[in-house]
């Protein structure tokens, strides 16, 4: 949560005095993008020790929890802020921000790419392209945590849970099948992982102008730490 403190504001000291250096705000969002990254790999190592902690995790509130997918948000979540983004961004210009964006483009300025309320049609059609594509597998990460899910109903635990002496009894067979159970949740969180990631590098290094990417960035970590 540090790290994302910090880069939040290098973000918007970067849209605030540099939204004409694309060189700049494309390196600002690529050290974002590899923060998160690093953060990903370290969890992944975790998780193989401890993987049910991530999906509920302690140092949490009950509200953040509340909005977790398989130990983070949904990678759709992103997509969906670059719609609203522009959406606001674009009624913004309506009601006379347009003046200004007009006179920024005439004294040559605006090198950054043009904000979020400048959505061209093709990056539309490759935000929607990409959330198809996301979307499917969602459901598919989804479809195998409500497997995983269901199994504890399968042997051998309920088998094991019937044939016990009391509620609640420890015992090697307990252990083993617990430990298999929390090793494919790591596999799924580590796949989930993955998922966010490419959704995220996809956005802002593929579709989005380095402006573009800046400000999205800045509104995902706003939020983020908001909930947080």
């Amino acid at each position: 949560m540090a790290q994302q403190h910090l880069d939040l504001d290098e973000l918007l000291q970067a849209v605030s005095a540099d939204s004409g250096d694309a060189e700049k705000l494309r390196s600002l969002a690529g050290k974002s993008i590899q923060h998160f990254r690093d953060y990903l790999e370290a969890r992944s190592q975790l998780a193989q020790h401890d993987a049910p902690s991530f999906f509920c995790p302690p140092w949490c509130t009950s509200f953040e929890n509340s909005f977790l997918w398989i130990g983070g948000c949904r990678p759709t979540l992103a997509i969906r802020l670059v719609y609203s983004s522009s959406g606001s961004d674009l009624e913004a210009q309506l009601d006379g921000g347009a003046r200004r964006g007009d006179d920024d483009r005439s004294n040559g300025s605006g090198g950054g790419g043009g904000n979020l309320g400048e959505i061209t049609a093709s990056q539309l059609k490759s935000i929607n392209e990409l959330h198809m594509k996301t979307l499917r597998m969602e459901e598919k990460l989804s479809g195998r945590m409500a497997s995983m899910q269901e199994e504890i109903a399968d042997d051998p635990l309920a088998l094991i849970a019937k044939r016990s002496g009391r509620v609640g009894e420890e015992s090697e067979s307990v252990e083993r099948v617990m430990k298999r159970h929390a090793l494919s949740l790591a596999r799924v969180l580590t796949e989930a992982d993955e998922l966010r990631l490419a959704t995220l590098r996809e956005l802002v290094e593929e579709i989005l102008t380095p402006l573009q990417a800046v400000e999205f960035l800045v509104t995902t970590k706003k939020l983020h730490l908001s909930i947080h």
